[in-house]
């Protein structure tokens, strides 16, 4: 096996890997399907800046600026979350009035996200990218 044909397939595989954690999180929007897919979008991300050379023209580009924009998202949840898990772990009540700001802002980020998780869904991210790559 040459080294383009490796790339292929490690790309298609984290770009499937992407899909699953995009599916789950749309589904879920939990912190646990949040962190995956912050992990998920990191290893295509850098796979992608790796092997550039690999993938035609500059396609790889805008394709890692858009996980750049869904870093964004999901990283809007995920700090609330951390946030919200340090206040009850230094004894914050949950009814005060930062931890339920907190709360109130991680449910609007999440609904935020999962627009955005739905409409990568809708627009078949996933088999637009495999061709743009030549997957």
């Amino acid at each position: 096996m040459n080294m383009r044909e490796y790339v292929r397939i490690q790309t298609g595989l984290l770009l499937r890997r992407l899909a699953i954690q995009v599916n789950r999180t749309a589904r879920t929007g939990d912190a646990d399907a949040i962190h995956d897919l912050r992990v998920a979008i990191r290893r295509l991300s850098r796979c992608l800046r790796v092997f550039a050379q690999f993938y035609p023209g500059h396609s790889w580009q805008k394709i890692r600026r858009r996980l750049s924009d869904l870093t964004e998202a999901c990283g809007n949840v995920r700090d609330r979350d951390i946030a919200i898990g340090l206040l009850k772990k230094a004894g914050v009540p949950p009814t005060s009035p930062l931890v339920r700001q907190l709360d109130a802002e991680r449910r609007a980020a999440g609904r935020e996200m999962r627009r955005e998780l739905l409409l990568w869904k809708e627009r078949g991210f996933w088999r637009r990218w495999r061709l743009r790559l030549e997957l």
